[in-house]
This record gives structure tokens, C-alpha cells and sequence, in this order.
């Protein structure tokens, strides 16, 4: 269990005083004639007065809608609850909000290009193309796709897909082409924004092949519309004259008519963004997330939960086909400035966006856990080597942040900065628990549950539980659950998804821990949870340990079915020109060992050079378990090394 007793970072009094959090506390005190002294009671009042919270954050984040309505929530079931049933607002307008000369968007590629653009520019940007859009027939529900970099393009074509109320969708253009056809094939959208290349690790890639490709597969596609990054606009509108189809984008703006901006008011559940699934164990589930419940959260964890504003340069490290590029896009509705970068984080050096940190004054600085890792035993010191003078807040996902991770970050980055571990995923476009400025960091725990967000930890009899690992619920409604699933019109694949194991209540499907003073730890995926004798282990522990070993770069654990039950198998890989012999692999138990209990030690450890990941980063432990045992991956498109499966397959030393 968690016995954290001090804290790594503790924010002083004036400085929770100073938050948007604790002016949120005092506004509900002030408003309803309550005494809630801090998070804790705040967070109580926020899950059992839901109507009230929800209602008041609409107020606080000052929500700009036609309509509200008076009801705040109808039919209270999951799935299926009615949030502000009466609501007509458009997403785009709310991020939209500012007009004036600071600056909204910073866009850095990986071979040291950098664009701007003033808000008031990213208005005129946004009514243009949305002008060119209608001209090509675009309207209400239609689908609009998006396999491009994380540019400014990218983001000025989403706010122009949803203020028409069409639908965005989007994935990186470093997918395969039956990555997006599994995507998007399923979607059919009507225009399909691409990029005609793009740069990763000193590498320059070109898109147009797989562009005609996706084109010829995809009929519902009526209009191609290229964007030029990896060659100039002049070079690009020559290269697509033979794609079908296609049309540059210069060209494709300058043909439309002018046309004033327009914000279509839609449903508080009208159809925003359609995100997907892994895909590691089939075709990816097509998620389909409604404006009003995605603007509310993001406006939540934004103001309240990372205490964003005008003032913060908010970064983040993602793709386009990850939810935390859309979780970072709503900080336009604080009116912060966001930081768009594109490529390896790690090229040319580790230090490389720390330099970014430096040169743009970044405040909040949001990555992964594998990316702590990696720059930990890449031996890199930011705080040595770089200035930081803005930095306040690291945010990190992904997968559980280690201990060690955690300490790194005070240690080596910076040690007066709110670093906030958090978790939720694709399936709430948004986090569960995650980061809180009002409260301390303990090592190896998210800070706090998110208010209004009714989560719990349950044992096998549906009890809740406090200081005991179990699984991650929700228990009642909130606004940015999913409306549906895309083509699943009896909401079946929806249902099993998360509401097979309890009917009526999420299940997210993490094995968690809920500690005595309100913070949470993750201990990985349920369905990866390791049962040796009949004992449940998360991975997360595993991996904790392993990281202190300064041999291993990286490492993947899976259950293996032998001899009528499950034993350990741990992969690892080792530094350049390490060999794993006989002392190494003690080393790596006793590591274990020492820290955890005998059944964490794994009954195997076996050397690999490569380790199977998502696109976005996340180890695929079915996977490989899957292949241990013989059985097909069904969706190795959803990979971004699925060659590396292999190394797993028919392993002598797992047969003994």
C-alpha cells in the first residue's frame, strides 16, 4: 500500500490563497452559505451536489451559450445522462473568446522552424477557412479528418470543422495506411486535411504516397485539402497536380467567397470530436464526444486543476492522435498562450525542449512518464543546464509516473513546481485525477480526484474502498462521458466497454489505490494485472523497481500461463553493447525483491532489443502477452513498432 508521509512540494498558504481553486472554493461558500475549509470538503460537496458544481463551473468558467436552460440535468443514468438538456452553445466560439494582439499559438518543428499567431489573427485564420468549408458543402454533423502534424493548421481546421458544428477526427501522419483506414473508414468524413510531409528524428518523411492511397480507399473523401510542412507551398501545389481529388491549401481558401464567422449553437451533446481507441486488440472503438461536456471539463481541469490563464504559455508533448492535443487546444479558452511542437523530443539533444522551455517562457510544461524516464537516464540535469525562470507546473501521462520519476523531477528539473501526475483517457477526453495547485505532490500519486468526478475504488464485491488496491470507478454521471460509440447505433459496444462488470456505473478498467489523504495511485490496466498464486500485482510495481536499475533502458511485463498458473516474465532492454548474464538478472530480482514481496520477482527475465508501443507511446502488454502464448494481435496497424512483436515469438527460454 501507499505509506507516503512527506511531501515532495507543498504550496504555501499565500499560494493556495492565490489560486483559481481556492477563489472557486470561496465563490461555492459564498453562493450556497457553506463553511468548505479545503479540497477535501470542496471535492465531497462537488460529487454528492453535482447539479450545483456543474452549474456553478458553468458560471465561473463563464461559458458562452444562446441558451441555458434551466435544467442542469435530466435523465441521471449512465449511459445516457442529460446534462443542460436545453443548452444551445458552439465549442469553437468559447475558445474563440479572445480577439486581441497576444499571442495564441507558437508552433516549433523539430528542424527549428517557428510560427505565430496573435488571436486576433487566429480569428481571421479560422474565418477564412471556415468560409471554404461551407463553400464545400460542410454543414451540421458532417465529419471532417485531419492526418497532420501538430501545427497551427491543424488547430485552425478543427476550429473551423466545429464552428459549423461538423465533427472533427484526426490521428498523426506517422500512422500506416490501415491505421487511417481504420479510422477514418469508419467515420467517412467529407474533407480530409492532410500534411504532404513531415519531420521526425532528422528524418523527413513524405505523406503524399499513402495521401493518394487513402484517398482512393476512402470514397466518402470529396475534398483532399494539402498542407504544406515539409515543403514550401509553391512545391506542394505541383506535387499533388496528380492526386485526386486534392487541392493546396492556399488554393482551396483563396476560392471561397467571403463569408463573416459564424458559430452554429448546437446541443449541449451535440457531436464534437470523434477519438479512437488503441486498436491493439481490434479495430479501433470510434469515441464520440459532445461539445458542451468536453468545453466544461477542459474548462475545469484548465482554470481550477492547472490554475491556467492568461499569463501561462501551456505546452504539451503530443500528436494529433492522442486527447491530450485536444486537452491542450481548449487552453485557447483561457486565453493562455499554447506551444505547438512536432517531432522527436529528443532531437538533435535531450535538452531540446528544455531549450523550447527556455526560449518561449513555458509555465506549464506537460509530457509523459516515458519521456521522465528516458530524460533521467539520458543523464540530461535541466536545472543545471537550463534557466526555467516560468516553470511552475510538469504535468505527466501516459502511464503511472515512479517514484523515482517523481523525485527526479524535484531533484534535476526544478524543485519549486506543482507536478502533477494525471490520468483519465480517450474514453473521457479528460482526466479522473489528476493535478491540484492548492495541494502538496506526494512521490508516485496524482494528487487529487477530480471535482465533481464521483471516483472510487471497489474490491471484487462492488465495495468501496480506501487505502486497499482495487478497481477504478465512477459512480455517478458526469458531463464528458461519451455520447456514444460511432456505428454502434444499440449502444452495445458502448455498455461493454464500461458498464458490463457494474451496470449503471464506469468501470475505467485501472487497478488503483485511493490514499488516506485523497490522493491516487495507479497501478496500471486491469486487464494487464499480473496473478501469480492467485495474488494480484500490478504491472506499475514491477516497473518501479526496474527503473532504479541503471542497466535497463526500458522493460515490458506479462503474466504467463505455465504449470496451472501464472508466472512472472519480465523483458528488458539494456544499454548499448550490455549483455543480460547471470549477475544482472540477480541484480534485477534483488532490485525487485527488496522493495516489493517475492511474488513480484519475475520467474523469467529475458533480454530484447525492442519493446512494442502505440503510436503514442503506451507499451501494449496484451499484446505481447498474446504472442507469448501463440495467439494472433489482431490490429498490429495500431502500432508504431509492430515488427517488434516478433522478438517474443517462440522463445526457448519460455518453454522451460
Amino acid at each position: 500500500m501507499s505509506n507516503n508521509a512527506q511531501p515532495l512540494w507543498q504550496p504555501s498558504p499565500e499560494a493556495v490563497a492565490a489560486t483559481q481553486m481556492d477563489q472557486f472554493r470561496r465563490l461555492v461558500n459564498e453562493r450556497f452559505g457553506l463553511d468548505l475549509e479545503d479540497y477535501a470538503a470542496l471535492y465531497q460537496w462537488s460529487v454528492e451536489s453535482r447539479e450545483q458544481f456543474w452549474s456553478t463551473l458553468w458560471d465561473f468558467g463563464e461559458v458562452i451559450a444562446s441558451a441555458r436552460g434551466e435544467r442542469v440535468l435530466g435523465s441521471d443514468v449512465m449511459p445516457g445522462a442529460e446534462w443542460f438538456p436545453d443548452a444551445k452553445l458552439n465549442f469553437a466560439e468559447n475558445l474563440l473568446r479572445y480577439r486581441d494582439d497576444k499571442v495564441a499559438l507558437v508552433q516549433r518543428l523539430e528542424n527549428g522552424s517557428r510560427r505565430q499567431l496573435t488571436y486576433a489573427e487566429l480569428y481571421t485564420r479560422v474565418e477564412r477557412l471556415a468560409a471554404a468549408l461551407a463553400e464545400r458543402g460542410v454543414e451540421q454533423g458532417d465529419r471532417v479528418a485531419g492526418f497532420m502534424p501538430n501545427i497551427i493548421d491543424t488547430v485552425v481546421a478543427m476550429l473551423a470543422t466545429t464552428s459549423l458544428g461538423a465533427i472533427w477526427t484526426s490521428c498523426s501522419p506517422d500512422f500506416g495506411i490501415n491505421g487511417v483506414f481504420d479510422r477514418f473508414g469508419q467515420v467517412q468524413p467529407k474533407v480530409l486535411f492532410a500534411c504532404e510531409g513531415y519531420f521526425y528524428n532528422g528524418k523527413t518523411l513524405d505523406s503524399l504516397p499513402r495521401l493518394q492511397e487513402i484517398v482512393a480507399r476512402i470514397d466518402s473523401i470529396e475534398q483532399l485539402v494539402v498542407v504544406p510542412v515539409a515543403r514550401s507551398a509553391e512545391d506542394t501545389a505541383a506535387a499533388i497536380g496528380g492526386i485526386d481529388r486534392a487541392i493546396a491549401l492556399d488554393d482551396f481558401v483563396a476560392a471561397a467567397p467571403q463569408r463573416a464567422l459564424t458559430f452554429a449553437q448546437t446541443d449541449f451533446n451535440h457531436p464534437l470530436y470523434i477519438m479512437y481507441s488503441s486498436g491493439t486488440t481490434g479495430v479501433p472503438k470510434c469515441i464520440v464526444h459532445g461539445a458542451g461536456g468536453t468545453l466544461l471539463q477542459h474548462l475545469k481541469e484548465h482554470r481550477l486543476h492547472t490554475d491556467l490563464n492568461r499569463d501561462d504559455a501551456l505546452f504539451y508533448f503530443t500528436t494529433c492522435g492522442w486527447m491530450m492535443w485536444n486537452w491542450l487546444v481548449s487552453g485557447l479558452a483561457c486565453g493562455a498562450t499554447l506551444v505547438l511542437f512536432d517531432g522527436s523530443p529528443f532531437y538533435p539533444s535531450a535538452g531540446s525542449l528544455w531549450d523550447m522551455a527556455d526560449e518561449e517562457g513555458i509555465s506549464v510544461f506537460g509530457t509523459s512518464a516515458k519521456y521522465i524516464a528516458a530524460l533521467e537516464k539520458s543523464g540530461r540535469k535541466p536545472r543545471e543546464s537550463h534557466k526555467l525562470e516560468k516553470l511552475r507546473a510538469v504535468l505527466s501521462t501516459g502511464s503511472p509516473l515512479a517514484h523515482e520519476g517523481f523525485r527526479y523531477v524535484y531533484r534535476d528539473i526544478k524543485a519549486d513546481v506543482c507536478l502533477s501526475s494525471i490520468s483519465g483517457g480517450t474514453d473521457i477526453i479528460s482526466c479522473f485525477a489528476l493535478g491540484n495547485p492548492a495541494l502538496p505532490v506526494y512521490a508516485g500519486e496524482l494528487q487529487c480526484r477530480g471535482l465533481g468526478m464521483a471516483v472510487e475504488v471497489w474490491d471484487d464485491d462492488g465495495k468501496a474502498i480506501i487505502g486497499e488496491k482495487g478497481e477504478l470507478v465512477c459512480a455517478k454521471s458526469f458531463p464528458c462521458m461519451p455520447i456514444g460509440f460511432w456505428n454502434d447505433p444499440d449502444g452495445a459496444k458502448y455498455r461493454s466497454a464500461y458498464f458490463d462488470n457494474w451496470p449503471g456505473v464506469w468501470a475505467h478498467g485501472d487497478y488503483a489505490e485511493i490514499t488516506e489523504h485523497g490522493g491516487v495511485v495507479i497501478y496500471g490496466r486491469s486487464d494487464a494485472v499480473l496473478n501469480p498464486g492467485g495474488v494480484r500485482i500490478g504491472t506499475a510495481e514491477i516497473y518501479r523497481q526496474v527503473e532504479k536499475v541503471e542497466e535497463v533502458l526500458d522493460s515490458i511485463c506479462i503474466g504467463q500461463e505455465w504449470k496451472d498458473d501464472v508466472r512472472v516474465v519480465l523483458f528488458v532492454v539494456l544499454r548499448e553493447g550490455l549483455n543480460l548474464d547471470d549477475d544482472l538478472v540477480q541484480k534485477i530480482r534483488t532490485t525487485i525483491r527488496a522493495n516489493t514481496t517475492p511474488r513480484h520477482v519475475p520467474a523469467k527475465v529475458i533480454q530484447v532489443a525492442d519493446i512494442p508501443r502505440t503510436i503514442s507511446g503506451k507499451i501494449v502488454e496484451l499484446a505481447v502477452r498474446n504472442v507469448v502464448h501463440g495467439k494472433p494481435v489482431k490490429n498490429q496497424e495500431a502500432l508504431a513498432n509492430p515488427q517488434a512483436l516478433e522478438l517474443y515469438q517462440n522463445l526457448p527460454e519460455l518453454a522451460e
